[in-house]
């Protein structure tokens, strides 16, 4: 039962602001994404975004030909056996 009246002191001290700290990056991303260096913002980030983009959209093309290829077959008429 002990460890029962524990548990809201340990719930508090994992959220607890001071438990850690964090350094702020927001000023090295808004540099590297209002850079002026041509590319969309979607891909500034590196490498892995534009993997992450292309198999994004990959996905997204196969799967709306994939159901355009089922809407397509749904259309035609049935045959009679």
């Amino acid at each position: 039962m002990n460890h029962l009246l524990k548990l809201p002191v340990l719930a508090r001290r994992a959220f607890s602001s001071s438990a850690r700290t964090l350094n702020n990056r927001v000023p090295e991303a808004q540099k590297l994404f209002q850079a002026d260096n041509g590319l969309p913002v979607h891909i500034k980030g590196g490498t892995g975004d534009v993997l992450l983009y292309r198999f994004t959209m990959t996905i997204t093309l196969g799967g709306t030909c994939y159901s355009l290829y089922w809407l397509l077959l749904a259309s035609m008429p049935q045959k009679k056996a």
